[in-house]
């Protein structure tokens, strides 16, 4: 198996030498790709040291049976071609092909067989938060379909890069010895403070990342549901929470729903309010799971069920989920079958 990590230097391809590593991933040769900025940087895997190589077009994919990409959108568009030409099968973390119809959204605990199915030999990574949330919400969804969503995520430094989680501890140190903080990678200082702004506004007064978090959901769950978020960055480092409200088609009890959650793939229920155990993003960073707590009856919806889910971004809301979706594809695609 060769394996190939673009973007392989930012906070994401990092991650996934870490996580590859982790769940001993069978890696026979390993490549990592950068930008010019990055290539020529060095990084130890499984003891052995690997040079990052200047990403260009050309035929440097032709042997390569995976390729995680993480470099942004643009370059995920301009390199796609030369990635996939040869037979690679491009598993990417950006948001170039999430809603194209020839490109599946893949979200394992939800919808893994989708990926046997990519004419562009291209899967797709969705958003962060809504990878987390449809793990969740897929449990639920069993038990009776859910026909609206209402979400407020909180999302941590993490999701804007390892800049802004470097920028975010600088701006605490500077607070903390009476200087004035930098302030380059958010439009406002974050530390001791909340955005109620991620990514660019639509026409709707939505964010784009509030639509990721509508459209991508209802390609993942193949359902018509209908999702309102307000996402919020805070100064988390790395751990993404969101408060979520879902309206189902016939009336859930919370001890259905809780049990459906413990018993859920990729969830850990933590959820006792006479011992204060919730998750928090404190305590879910580094972790695989999406963890979820204060499980509730909805007061404003007699078919409402409200939940609280933690879980870290750069892990399972990026690179632990495209592992995973590579892990599905050695265990049931033909092509991949080692």
């Amino acid at each position: 198996m060769k394996v190939a990590i673009v973007g392989a230097s930012g906070a994401v391809g990092q991650e996934f030498l870490k996580v590859l590593d982790e769940r001993q991933f069978p890696i026979d040769e390993l490549v990592l790709f950068g930008s010019q900025r990055s290539a020529g940087r060095k990084y130890t895997f499984r003891g052995k040291e690997y040079e990052v190589q200047l990403l260009k077009h050309g035929d440097d994919f032709k042997d390569i049976d995976i390729a995680f990409t993480s470099a942004g959108a643009g370059t995920s568009k301009e390199f796609a071609d030369d990635i996939t030409r040869y037979g690679t099968v491009m598993i990417d973390n950006s948001s170039a092909f999430r809603m194209c119809d020839d490109v599946p959204l893949v979200v394992p605990e939800c919808n893994a067989a989708d990926a046997l199915d990519r004419p562009r030999g291209i899967i797709a990574n969705p958003n962060c938060t809504t990878i987390m949330m449809v793990v969740v919400l897929k449990p639920i969804e069993k038990l009776s379909h859910i026909e609206r969503i209402h979400v407020a995520s909180y999302q941590s430094a993490s999701g804007a890069g390892a800049a802004a989680m470097a920028e975010l501890q600088q701006q605490y140190r500077e607070l903390v010895e009476g200087k004035q903080p930098t302030v380059e990678k958010f439009a406002y200082q974050l530390a001791y403070n909340v955005i109620p702004q991620i990514d660019v506004f639509q026409d709707n007064g939505y964010t784009k990342e509030e639509m990721k978090m509508f459209n991508e959901t209802r390609k993942i769950m193949h359902s018509d549901v209908r999702c309102s978020a307000m996402c919020v960055r805070i100064s988390s480092l790395r751990a993404h929470s969101e408060a979520v409200w879902v309206e189902t088609e016939k009336q859930l009890t919370v001890e259905q729903v809780q049990e459906a959650l413990s018993k859920a793939e990729g969830v850990t229920l933590l959820d006792d309010p006479s011992t204060q155990t919730y998750p928090m993003p404190l305590f879910t960073a580094g972790k695989d799971n999406v963890y979820v707590g204060r499980v509730r009856k909805d007061l404003a919806n007699d078919n409402g069920i409200t939940l609280w889910l933690s879980g870290d971004q750069i892990k399972k809301g990026a690179a632990l989920n495209a592992v995973q979706i590579a892990e599905y594809l050695i265990k049931e695609d033909d092509r991949l079958k080692k």
